[in-house]
């Protein structure tokens, strides 16, 4: 006899829902986190992330996020604060550039509702933007934005309702498989037994499963909040969302919402390549800068005084697509890592393939394009 049918190590974004969808399937479920739940030292943090249909990183993604906007709506419903915020999503840059087009493809290709406008026309429906003459944008009405931490406790909420045993403040020392096909998984505070061990661990993946390490690469990101000149014009229901190609970079951003501030980002931040455990978490005088000088030349209205700035991180891969697949040398282990500061949006579905790969070692979902065996 085993102690559980399954055990999630990592309680984030990935993991929760996991977890949910695992005890929904009746599974005996046991979730293992080594900070708190919710908690701001990995991936999942920092109050809001994007959400949007029109994808440009690649066509397969999108009936994932079909899904996974039906499962962030079936959450909804049962938590008392809103998860899913509809504001549209605007993917802008200079005309005929790479991502608004890939997003206006991607639209024609699925079927997705959208309108390209010029930065003029964008700025009069939207006065929080005041983009370059000679960009243009994708503007899709279903984007928007989740309620990161809230997603967790969600999911963490539902699981419990189904039976599932979640224990925050216990780090994961080693795991092994055991003679019966299942695995052993030892931690600070005990030991456990199950049949089948998700793990979703974020940029702690690689040093629970070594055989990943060197394909998982965890990356350092810094996010500003700035206080508007003109809160209203970045309200909700007046900004919608945003990914902006430009000569800075890419960079990404958020209307106020739960800080009285303009919430901006860039991808891929430094590049700085860290270890998890030893990261810089204090953000510096550098880190502000470079999201303050792309706010002010961007967005004027919205480069006030700083607010607040957080750390979190990316987990890359080679090619930035996620890695959702049975461990190649361990069937009975599923990992779920690698989503590349592109993932949350998708976690609601994605634990329901990890749920699927757990139990019944496939899932219905597309999902070749995340083999593990791919590199």
């Amino acid at each position: 006899m085993t102690d559980y049918d399954a055990i999630v190590v990592g309680v984030g974004g990935m993991g929760s829902a996991a977890a949910y969808h695992l005890a929904r399937r009746g599974q005996r479920v046991l979730g293992l986190e080594r900070y708190d739940v919710p908690h701001g030292m990995g991936s999942s943090h920092g109050l809001t992330r994007i959400i949007r249909k029109a994808y440009y990183e690649h066509p397969d993604y999108v009936p994932l996020l079909e899904r996974a906007y039906e499962l962030w709506r079936e959450l909804d419903e049962d938590h008392p604060s809103e998860l899913l915020h509809t504001t549209g999503c605007v993917v802008a840059g200079p005309r005929g550039s790479e991502k608004v087009e890939n997003a206006r493809e991607s639209c024609e290709e699925h079927g997705i509702e959208y309108e390209t406008l010029s930065a003029g026309e964008l700025g009069e429906r939207y006065p929080g933007y005041d983009l370059p003459d000679g960009f243009e944008a994708v503007v899709e009405p279903a984007g928007g934005f989740l309620h990161v931490e809230q997603c967790v406790v969600a999911h963490v909420e539902a699981a419990h309702r189904h039976g599932a045993t979640i224990r925050a403040r216990e780090r994961v020392r080693d795991w092994r498989p055991t003679a019966d096909g299942g695995v052993r998984v030892e931690t600070d505070r005990g030991s456990y037994g199950a049949d089948s061990l998700v793990v979703t661990a974020g940029a702690w993946t690689g040093k629970l499963l070594p055989g990943l390490d060197d394909v998982l690469t965890p990356e350092r990101q810094v996010l500003g909040w700035f206080q508007p000149e003109t809160p209203d014009r970045f309200a909700p229901d007046e900004f919608p969302v945003f990914i902006l190609s430009c000569d800075e970079g890419d960079f990404y951003g958020f209307p106020r919402y739960a800080v009285p501030g303009f919430k901006v980002g860039r991808y891929n931040h430094f590049r700085e390549t860290v270890d998890p455990d030893e990261i810089a978490r204090e953000p510096t005088a550098g880190d502000e800068r470079v999201l303050r000088e792309f706010t002010e030349r961007y967005f004027p209205d919205a480069a006030g005084p700083t607010m607040r700035l957080e750390t979190c991180m990316f987990t890359n891969t080679p090619d930035e697509h996620f890695v959702v697949d049975r461990h190649p040398d361990h069937p009975q282990v599923v990992v779920g890592a690698g989503f590349s500061g592109h993932g949350f949006k998708m976690s609601s579905a994605v634990g329901e393939v990890l749920a699927d790969l757990s139990v019944d070692g496939t899932s219905e979902h597309a999902i070749d394009l995340f083999r593990a065996d791919r590199f």
